[in-house]
């Protein structure tokens, strides 16, 4: 059967359900599935647990999802950009659990890798330790943290075959490539789809092994969270 389905609505079709854990790509505004997270909002699942490395803007990326309450939990390790996102964490509407960056990214790959549960020194000591087992290893000390799985992960490739085979752009390997690992059921978003065999098997980042479903998107924004530019200098 074909991988390939005509747009993001119809590729995540059959997929949803209320209550369901989702790992959506991306670092900041890169490399995030646009079309797929808006097809989530139009489909109207609710009680959604995201695990993410943030969560979009308030009017782009996974902010859409807030905006409309469909969010109840977010596993991330920055939300610094979403005024929404504060409002609701502080007013209680919205459950956080905030790991630190390398920590989420492991955690991931761990359950990507069938992996339960591992030790970190990152966090030992804070409130990311809370609740949590510690235990010294040659001196030192070290937090458990488990790995993570999903439901269902939405990832953002450059390019892929009509296998799945993907290959990323720069930024946008942060996250995706693991999370296509880490969910039950990947659906990935691409710009440029090939025939089998067109691709470098030494280029190709994620196999297609990973990846149950593909859409081509169109009309990318590829917004940029903030643009900064140098001062100019004054003599």
């Amino acid at each position: 059967m074909s991988k390939v389905y005509s747009d993001a609505a119809a590729a995540l079709d059959g997929l949803l359900f209320d209550g369901m854990t989702i790992m959506s790509g991306g670092f900041g505004l890169c490399g995030i599935p646009e079309h797929l997270i808006a097809a989530l909002r139009d489909s109207g699942v609710k009680n959604l647990t995201v695990i993410s490395n943030n969560c979009g803007v308030d009017d782009f990326g996974l902010g859409l999802l807030l905006k409309t309450r469909q969010i109840r939990k977010m596993i991330s390790s920055y939300v610094g950009e979403n005024k929404e996102f504060e409002r609701q964490y502080l007013s209680g509407e919205l459950e956080l659990e905030f790991n630190p960056q390398g920590t989420l990214a492991e955690r991931i790959r761990a359950g990507g890798a069938g992996i339960p549960a591992f030790y970190t020194a990152t966090g030992y000591g804070t409130i990311v330790a809370e609740g949590k087992e510690t235990r010294e290893f040659n001196g030192r000390h070290y937090v458990m943290e488990t790995g993570l799985t999903a439901d269902l992960a939405i990832i953002k490739a450059w390019k892929a075959d009509t296998e799945g085979n993907l290959v990323f752009r720069k930024t946008a390997r942060n996250f995706n490539p693991m999370m296509a690992m880490a969910g039950k059921v990947t659906v990935v978003e691409v710009e440029e789809l090939v025939p089998v065999g067109s691709l470098d098997p030494d280029h190709i980042h994620t196999p297609g092994i990973f990846v149950q479903r593909i859409v081509k998107g169109t009309h990318f924004e590829k917004r940029i969270e903030q643009r900064t530019v140098r001062k100019r200098e004054v003599a």
